[in-house]
């Protein structure tokens, strides 16, 4: 029998139970050696009532609570919650460590002591437990403050592993989050004295420099910055559980909201989404994953991983079903019943809140602005934030616009890189005025309900939400609804990236800000029914609306030539996927405008500020102009004409490239897939000189609305004469461009053609008609060229392609109307030369468009030449002769026509919102004249949206392009949350019946669909009015043919 040292326990006689003295036996305790207080007290088994836990806290504090020895792991999980005043809980946990090397969760529904080894001496940490894609949906300024101290965690235990400039930057917006602006005694001293990085000497210097580029950031900017950063790292949110494989090689297991990660090291070599995965179970130390049949086929359908012991397979087990029911279930699911006699598996399940429950509470119940402690933050506090009002719900458009008259106010603009200057030296510095205090704030003292970023409404929360892929682009903007903000040239983006920084980051999606009110989030569900446009329109304010216009199509514009110089460059030059050569092609042509028009963008915020500025409160007026800034920079815009010129070769060789290199095709087309890449790729390439006619346009329209005599006419006329010489002379080579993009999309969509991309052949029209064959009138989309017509139907389900059904040369063709003849409204005939086919349109219009492009087509096909078009299986491009009943190249089935009256917005196909797509789910077409117009009429800026049912208004970053509405929280987002395509959309303003109150209101509707769009003015709305109209083609609009976009 083993010895018990130390203590000798006097068994409980059965007087002891009805209060009988207890008996106090031998005395071990040294001479003079007093008994202890809980000795005293009684026996250890009457003598305590309460379990004391120790929890450490994300800022490193250490809080005791007291529970019942038998409670589950909820009651001091509730306990945490509600000393820490945390609202949105469910994203975090309890952990502690059984084994050295190992960090368990507490389960709720489980007794604490039978999950703790020795509760009393244990230390359990609160920690993040789910970390969610975007921290846009973290709705609360304290849950991102825990977040930030989950990372600066992760950082100095080596779990969130990144490049040493990664780090640095992470470093320096918790370093301005903790002690605020840049001061380098300050700074080395307290890095001196507290540790972020495990060698952090080595990375003094780049915190330092990043540091100095923060000045003017709050800490809740800071910490949504740290966000930002570390979301687009692949160890965000990792945690590592070590396995091998079938064949021994060591691996690490971890989970994410996407699914289960396999990495090598810290390389993640594959992915299985919850969508591939049947189920997942574990069999001693087997970790099993069972996949869907349709992945694999029969065959390995089952994946099997070793992890060191039971327990560590079941721990992550366990994980993996939390993460898959808190991301992917909408309510929580049901415990599973007890078996009767015996049970087999485990009756583990989550039991917390999922996070679609989550979003709908905080919708629900709103937003609570509660303060609290930043434990370790000395940050200077300025007046602005001392003075500030308490925030608001909801704003109002020119909350944000009335925010710039108060010389207080800070911002951070554009940084390009480091040898560019930033702003130019004779522009005012706003800093030198803020007033801000500069004795330190004490560290423990509780931050006001007014520093939340969430409700403050002033200048200096523009600081953008920027990934670190990107240089430094994003204009600052906060709630106002597009309203620039000074730029002085002592501010600095918080993010300025080196170049060869700019692609050691992979690419992630890309969240909202936490400036914005939640009136921007679903989630927040904060409406806006009460608030009125202040700012009308007069006469006077038009040309600052022009300017307004310019300043947001220029963010999209900008915004459209990342997607070329940020994110598919890193994706080639991640995968080494490019030829040197076409490198140097492709981004020595686009880098020099990208630079460009980021200055120019610049410029433009900077007067926009100064037109709204403090100096207009006055009396003086010499900032309220844009002509002068917009002849400069047209000058300098001709200079690149060259550049514009080459965008053709760029196209060709591109494509040329795809063709041949394997690996570029492959990264190419996965590109493609990505959020990012809203629109086909290349048409990203067409976009610097499209914009050239955009300034042309808005130059038209701020001369029209000048007077001769104004001061600003001079200028806008002289600007208009320099960009109509540049688009005078780029216009053959537009028109060119436009059709190639075209045809290349084209050959990307279609299948069974192989050369589609020819010498001379033009495209003209696109659209949904119904053939006639044998099974009845089968929905079939055309393409019409300046040489043939093709047919195609839908691919088989779950792929975005079209399959060729049939080629019809232009030459010889004739079409003739056959209502009266078949019966069928809207229909007619073609008769090619080898071959006669039935087809009917939806509507009468879309009959006549379609007669009048293919007449004018086979007019001008007469005098062309032939064209030798490849299809597959066939030796010439012309289908063998065949009788004028007979259906297509290839049998027809039910399946090619299945989906056809299925919902646009409920597929899932990659690029579903693309014109063919649209074309084919509106039942309607678009011609070449159609796209001319639409290049023309492209629109961004914030808009508030309603849906037919609902009551509130939601304010988003609206971008019109492409037949198509994007909808984005910010103008700040690198991907849209969702799109509208407006084909066969009409629009017009609310009537009596749509029960719309407000002002400036305009509607959108295709059949029982309505939205609803709210601007900031009259002039405003209206020209969203006149772009779409122009743009959006309609099936019963009436007009000619060509008129009709």
């Amino acid at each position: 029998m083993g010895e018990i040292e130390g203590t000798y326990r006097a068994l409980q006689g059965p007087g002891s139970r009805l209060g009988a003295q207890t008996a106090t036996g031998v005395s071990t305790l040294e001479p003079g050696q007093a008994p202890s207080v809980a000795a005293a007290a009684g026996p250890p088994g009457r003598m305590q009532t309460h379990l004391h836990m120790r929890v450490k806290l994300l800022d490193d504090t250490v809080e005791v609570f007291a529970i019942e020895p038998k409670s589950d792991g909820q009651v001091l999980l509730t306990q945490v919650w509600k000393r820490l005043n945390l609202m949105e809980y469910d994203y975090f946990g309890l952990e502690f460590q059984n084994l050295p090397s190992s960090w368990i969760w507490l389960e709720p529904i489980k007794p604490v002591i039978r999950q703790v080894r020795r509760p009393k001496n244990a230390m359990l940490r609160l920690a993040v437990k789910f970390f969610p894609p975007d921290p846009g949906q973290l709705q609360e300024e304290y849950t991102r403050y825990l977040f930030a101290l989950q990372l600066k965690r992760d950082l100095l235990e080596e779990r969130l592993s990144c490049t040493d400039t990664t780090a640095a930057l992470l470093t320096s917006h918790l370093l301005q989050s903790e002690i605020g602006d840049y001061d380098e005694a300050l700074d080395r001293e307290h890095l001196r004295v507290h540790m972020y990085l495990p060698h952090q000497e080595r990375s003094l210097e780049k915190i330092l420099e990043f540091h100095r580029k923060h000045t003017g950031q709050t800490p809740a900017e800071s910490d949504f910055q740290v966000l930002e950063v570390a979301r687009k790292l692949e160890m965000y949110g990792i945690r590592f559980h070590k396995a091998s494989d079938r064949e021994g090689a060591k691996i690490n297991l971890a989970v994410s909201h996407m699914g289960v990660l396999v990495f090598q090291s810290t390389t993640k070599i594959n992915t299985f989404n919850w969508s591939r995965v049947r189920k997942l179970s574990f069999k001693r130390k087997r970790f099993l994953i069972k996949l869907h049949p349709e992945v694999h086929g029969p065959y390995q359908d089952t994946l099997e991983f070793l992890l060191g012991s039971r327990d560590e397979c079941k721990n992550f087990w366990k994980i993996c079903v939390e993460y898959h029911t808190f991301f992917r279930l909408f309510d929580q699911p049901k415990p599973k019943a007890k078996a009767v006699f015996f049970s087999r598996g485990s009756s583990f399940r989550y039991s917390g809140r999922t996070q679609k429950q989550l979003v709908d509470c905080v919708k629900v119940g709103g937003m609570k602005r509660i303060p609290y402690e930043r434990r370790h933050s000395k940050t200077q506090m300025s007046v602005r934030t001392l003075t500030a009002d308490l925030p608001k719900q909801s704003i109002s458009f020119t909350e944000g616009m009335r925010t710039f008259s108060s010389p207080s106010s800070a911002n951070t603009s554009f940084c390009s890189v480091p040898a560019s200057p930033l702003a130019p030296p004779s522009l005012p510095n706003f800093k030198d005025s803020s007033g801000s205090i500069t004795g330190p704030q004490a560290p423990h003292v509780k931050r006001p309900a007014t520093e939340r970023n969430s409700g403050v409404l002033d200048a200096r929360d523009a600081t953008p939400a920027q990934p670190p892929g990107h240089p430094a682009l994003q204009p600052c903007q906060g709630f106002s609804m597009d309203s620039p903000q000074p730029s002085p040239s002592t501010r600095k983006s918080p993010l300025s990236l080196s170049p060869a920084f700019q692609v050691t980051l992979g690419l992630a999606e890309q969240g909202w800000s936490p400036l914005l009110s939640p009136v921007l989030s679903d989630a927040g569900g904060a409406k806006m029914d009460d608030e009125e446009p202040k700012h009308q329109c007069t006469g006077a304010d038009e040309a600052y609306f022009i300017a307004k216009e310019i300043l947001a199509t220029e963010r999209t514009y900008l915004k459209d030539l990342e997607v070329i110089t940020v994110w598919f460059r890193s994706a080639v030059v991640k995968e080494d996927a490019m030829p040197a050569d076409l490198m140097t092609l492709i981004f020595s042509n686009i880098d020099p405008i990208y630079e460009f028009h980021r200055g120019f963008l610049r410029e433009v915020e900077q007067r926009l500020a100064l037109w709204e500025g403090p100096s207009n409160t006055h009396g003086t007026d010499s900032y309220q102009r844009i002509g002068d800034v917009l002849l400069r920079n047209m000058h300098q815009l001709k200079q690149f004409t060259s550049y514009f010129q080459r965008h053709d070769e760029v196209l060709t060789e591109l494509e040329k490239a795809t063709k041949r290199f394997k690996k570029l095709e492959t990264v190419y087309r996965e590109f493609e897939l990505q959020k990012v890449c809203y629109l086909p790729l290349n048409t990203f390439l067409l976009k610097p000189v499209q914009r050239l006619v955009h300034y042309r346009l808005l130059l038209s329209r701020l001369c029209g609305h000048h007077a001769p005599g104004h001061r600003d006419y001079a200028d806008c006329r002289d600007a208009l004469k320099v960009i109509t010489e540049v688009t005078s002379t780029l216009q053959h080579s537009l028109v060119r461009l436009e059709n190639l993009q075209k045809l290349t999309e084209l050959q990307r969509d279609l299948v069974g053609i192989e050369n589609l991309i020819a010498p001379g052949r033009e495209f003209i029209r696109e659209g949904c008609l119904h053939k006639l064959t044998k099974k009845g009138l089968q929905q079939r989309m055309f393409f019409l060229f300046s040489d043939m017509l093709l047919y195609t139907s839908r691919g088989v389900s779950g792929t975005s392609h079209f399959r060729i059904r049939g080629l019809l040369p232009l030459r010889g063709m004739l079409v003739e109307e056959s209502e009266n003849e078949w019966s069928v409204p809207h229909c007619f005939t073609i008769y090619a030369a080898q071959k006669t086919i039935v087809v009917a349109a939806s509507t009468r219009l879309e009959k006549e468009k379609w007669m009048h492009d293919l007449n004018t087509a086979i007019e001008a096909a007469k005098g062309g030449s032939d064209m030798a078009l490849v299809l597959p299986g066939s030796v010439v491009c012309a289908p063998p002769r065949r009788s004028s009943d007979e259906v297509s190249l290839e049998p027809e089935s039910e399946e090619d026509v299945r989906g056809t009256h299925g919902s646009l917005e409920a597929q899932g196909q990659p690029r579903g919102n693309t014109t063919v797509h649209v074309c084919w789910y509106r039942n309607t077409s678009v011609s070449r004249a159609d796209h001319s117009a639409a290049v023309k009429n492209q629109l961004s800026g914030y808009l508030l949206r309603k849906f037919k049912n609902s009551n509130g208004w939601q304010k988003l970053w609206v971008v019109f392009t492409n037949f198509c509405l994007f909808f984005y929280k910010t103008h700040q987002d690198d991907y849209p949350l969702a799109s509208l395509p407006l084909l066969g959309y009409s629009v017009s303003v609310p009537g009596e019946a749509d029960g719309i109150h407000k002002e400036h209101v305009f509607k959108l509707q295709f059949r029982s669909h309505v939205y609803f769009f709210r601007a900031e003015s009259k002039y405003t709305c209206g020209r969203w009015m006149e772009v779409i109209e122009r743009a959006s083609s309609s099936p019963g609009r009436a007009g000619p043919p060509e008129e009709e976009a």
